[in-house]
């Protein structure tokens, strides 16, 4: 499926569009690593704190997308010269709660994120069981894992299009809804603003979030750029 909107392309990407998957892992990785946007360096500060590597990221990238294309929901935006730009990618998966280290070697570090990001959708699942009186299934939400975007003109224009590509998308197949887990204060504001997410709020009246200040690992992550890991949720 094209959809030509303004200066970019939007495509949901294919298992046979292996050129345009290596694009699409090389945005998502710069874009977490670190990007030189309008004089202005952009990062996620979990990723920029511990030590990670970029090929190592790259790989990690790669292989989810790889895992979970076939499902339909990695959309890219691509500029005149056919480059990858723009990158949404997410998946219908229940989430996985490993509770131990699986990564190692020069990849250690990505444990730090991994056991961050497993804690919030531990309470997220606990809290959907709750309201809904049954367990999380697959194919029931769509999870909205990475976003990147490294065009340097009409970002918003970007961002905008690949949210509502996939959750529109989401909404025409059945989804119940849509979350993600929000790492730092701009990806609440961009969820927010641009894809009409909220934070996820308990049936006790409490956000799900993972405090930095309350990690050894983060807590020297400054709070004007990120104060936690939040799931953020829209009803479709």
């Amino acid at each position: 499926m094209t959809i030509l909107q303004k200066l970019y392309t939007y495509d949901i990407l294919t298992v046979e569009q292996t050129k345009l998957l290596h694009q699409a892992s090389q945005c998502l990785t710069k874009s977490f690593m670190g990007v030189e946007i309008a004089g202005k360096w952009v990062q996620e500060p979990m990723v920029g704190h511990l030590d990670i590597r970029e090929e190592d990221f790259y790989v990690f990238v790669k292989d989810y997308l790889e895992s979970t294309i076939h499902q339909g929901y990695c959309i890219v935006a691509r500029n005149d010269d056919n480059e990858v730009v723009g990158v949404l990618a997410g998946d219908t998966n229940v989430p996985e709660i490993i509770g131990e280290d699986v990564f190692q070697g020069s990849f250690a570090d990505m444990n730090v994120i991994l056991h961050v990001l497993e804690d919030v959708d531990k309470r997220f699942m606990d809290a959907y069981l709750q309201n809904k009186g049954e367990e999380l299934k697959d194919g029931k939400l769509l999870h909205l894992f990475m976003i990147g975007v490294t065009a340097q003109e009409n970002r918003r224009e970007v961002i905008e299009e690949l949210g509502k590509g996939l959750i529109e998308k989401a909404k025409a197949e059945g989804l119940e809804g849509v979350y993600a887990e929000a790492t730092n204060n701009k990806s609440v504001r961009v969820l927010e603003k641009y894809f009409g997410m909220q934070k996820y709020i308990d049936r006790q009246g409490h956000e799900i979030v993972h405090t930095y200040k309350e990690n050894n690992r983060l807590k020297e992550i400054s709070t004007t750029i990120a104060d936690g890991t939040y799931i953020v949720f829209k009803k479709l």
